[in-house]
């Protein structure tokens, strides 16, 4: 999404729009391709991968169909990925938040109606079928109906293969960080489990709870990478950098301020999430130490969708990776044996904070 996205800004900036739709064109191919290959890996690593997260034999089962169905929606995810970045990067910012934000209501009301019936599967069937259905919408307003965007019967498309190479050299890195970002969130998931099921529970609420957050910093982010894009597209270099100054500090005072409130309401937030005692006073706690790390959080947020904008992701990527599997995972490892759960958040707490400070710079 990253690699063809951002040529695709830059293409607008320069009043190309031509060429912008030849690159949503090879875009919309090398991406389903990838996730086409991607799916069918996921599904022929399904049954082991409980095992190898070390999951309890009773949770295997519903663990192994919930990612067979996660595995199966990634070309319809990849689909909904890739074309909510080219209608963000035109400009577009209001068609893919509306849709996206459809995608989560219907995802409730699925989950309503599939669960009772299914268990753990009719939660994964019920996610994959919101999916599906905005992804369809999406592509439908990028190639059919933005004037900018939509793929024209009289237009026809030709063969570049700069795009390729140009979409390898920026999306390989954030792809390999991608990877190496969620299998630090495996081994997360690695260190935290054996804690039981009060820790497993407590972590993954308080993460839900956190993104009232963080979410607007990466809404700040996409705007970042479209304004950033659009303006090195234009050859405007300066308002590039203004730009880029602007949308950092605006996400450290939105996600500063909602720290604020996450501090103050943690254990309101947990009850909104959970009715069990334990896992409210244990997530609650994390929350409070977590609310410190939310003003450079947001550096690192927003600074990085600027680098994207520039078509700048390698010295990024390599930062992220080294931030979160250096100073995370290294400290949890010291930290999550000695004081629980609570070592692990204050763990992620500090590489945030590190993180930002490397993307401010």
């Amino acid at each position: 999404s990253s690699g063809f996205s951002v040529q695709v800004a830059h293409r607008i900036g320069a009043g190309e729009e031509a060429e912008a739709r030849n690159v949503v064109r090879h875009g919309l191919v090398a991406a389903l391709i990838v996730s086409g290959l991607l799916s069918l890996l996921g599904v022929s690593i399904s049954g082991q991968l409980p095992a190898w997260l070390g999951g309890e034999p009773g949770i295997r089962k519903d663990a192994t169909l919930y990612f067979f169905v996660f595995a199966l929606m990634l070309p319809f995810s990849q689909l909904n990925s890739l074309s909510s970045s080219f209608l963000q990067c035109s400009g577009d910012m209001v068609t893919p938040s509306i849709l996206n934000a459809v995608m989560c209501l219907l995802d409730v009301v699925f989950n309503a109606i599939l669960i009772p019936r299914f268990g753990v599967l009719g939660a994964g069937m019920g996610t994959a079928l919101a999916c599906a259905v905005i992804s369809l919408i999406m592509t439908w307003r990028c190639c059919i109906h933005n004037p900018q965007l939509r793929l024209l019967h009289a237009e026809k498309g030709h063969f570049d293969g700069e795009i390729l190479k140009k979409a390898f050299r920026i999306g390989t890195p954030v792809a390999v960080q991608e990877v190496a970002m969620n299998s630090a969130m495996v081994m997360a998931t690695r260190i935290i489990a054996p804690l039981g099921a009060t820790a497993i529970a407590a972590n993954s609420f308080a993460v839900t709870a956190e993104s009232f957050c963080y979410m607007p910093g990466y809404g700040i982010e996409e705007a970042a990478t479209t304004l950033v894009g659009q303006s090195l597209g234009a050859k405007r270099k300066e308002v590039a950098k203004r730009f880029s100054q602007i949308t950092m500090m605006m996400a450290a005072g939105i996600m500063t301020l909602l720290g604020a409130l996450m501090f103050i309401f943690a254990t309101e937030l947990m009850m909104l999430l959970s009715s069990d005692p334990d896992v409210i006073a244990l997530g609650a706690k994390v929350l409070r130490i977590e609310a410190f790390a939310e003003t450079l959080y947001a550096f690192s947020i927003a600074g990085y969708g600027s680098c994207v904008g520039g078509g700048d992701t390698l010295v990024p990527s390599v930062m992220n990776f080294g931030s979160m599997w250096v100073i995370r995972i290294g400290l949890a490892l010291i930290l999550t044996p000695r004081m629980g759960l609570v070592g692990y958040w204050v763990a992620m707490c500090i590489e945030l904070n590190v993180r930002g400070l490397l993307f401010y710079w």
